[in-house]
């Protein structure tokens, strides 16, 4: 249906779900049946490899379902791999900022800040190097309510860990909601720039951000300038691919062919 969206509305590619991939073949679809659907398609990215900073014993694991992505990634013709920081969970992350116990997947919770980075960049070194075996790409994009989640702190990791293939995704609401600013934007290095996650959000207060409930408004009725945004990431000289990122649960619900196409258009608006 994503394809089928894709093609009727106007966008030029997909930035594909892996989990939507999986549930294809684990109905019985074949790669090959999978893969043809993706013959004529643009894909720029697959979604998304989660706690990249999985260490000690889990470490095996997370390089583990890296090469079971890197090869969805493969059968969709993906060229880049997105990765991101947890834990998931908001949870976590606010049991950790009261010193509270919490019973779940903590990653790098309440490691000294030195070790959290050390895990990180040695986590993405060696998911690029798996990656390059491939020609792929590897995007970060650190989640809002974790640590390393300004755009400073993700050009850190990518600056240490010292690899071609490493790149980020600028996402207007990861950075609004970790204090980041249009200004800020202006000044990366396109160069590290992988894709633009064009979305919006409700107004943030402080504190850990609640993505369900910030991130639930349809795109353009929020509180982000999307004009101010885009325009900052332009002025990086970034010519990429841009993918509209939708958490409003309305329209999750709604004919999703015209919320599709509603998107399509604000962004030919705003973007181009």
């Amino acid at each position: 249906m994503d394809l089928e969206i894709m093609q009727r509305t106007g966008f030029s590619g997909l930035e594909v779900s892996a989990a939507k991939m999986r549930a294809m073949l684990e109905a019985g679809f074949s790669e090959a049946d999978l893969a043809s659907r993706f013959a004529e398609v643009e894909v720029p990215g697959i979604g998304f490899l989660m706690d990249i900073e999985r260490h000690g014993t889990d470490r095996a694991a997370l390089m583990r379902d890296a090469e079971n992505l890197f090869a969805l990634a493969e059968i969709a013709g993906a060229k880049g791999v997105q990765v991101i920081t947890g834990p998931v969970d908001l949870r976590a992350a606010q049991a950790s900022s009261q010193g509270a116990a919490w019973p779940g997947y903590r990653g790098v919770l309440g490691l000294p800040r030195d070790e959290q980075r050390r895990v990180l960049v040695d986590n993405l070194a060696a998911l690029a190097d798996l990656a390059a075996g491939q020609g792929l790409i590897v995007y970060l994009e650190a989640l809002a309510w974790l640590p390393f989640n300004t755009l400073a702190d993700q050009v850190e990791l990518l600056r240490r860990a010292g690899r071609d293939n490493l790149r980020m995704v600028v996402d207007f609401w990861h950075c609004y909601a970790s204090g980041n600013t249009p200004d800020e934007v202006s000044r990366l290095d396109s160069e590290l720039i992988y894709g633009v996650h064009f979305c919006d959000s409700r107004a943030h207060q402080g504190g850990l951000p609640n993505e369900a409930v910030l991130r639930d408004v349809a795109t353009g009725q929020g509180v982000l300038d999307l004009r101010e945004w885009t325009d900052a990431v332009k002025a990086t000289g970034y010519q990429g691919w841009w993918s509209c990122e939708l958490f409003c649960r309305r329209q999750h619900q709604d004919n999703s062919f015209a919320v599709a196409r509603e998107l399509h258009d604000l962004m030919a608006r705003t973007i181009l």
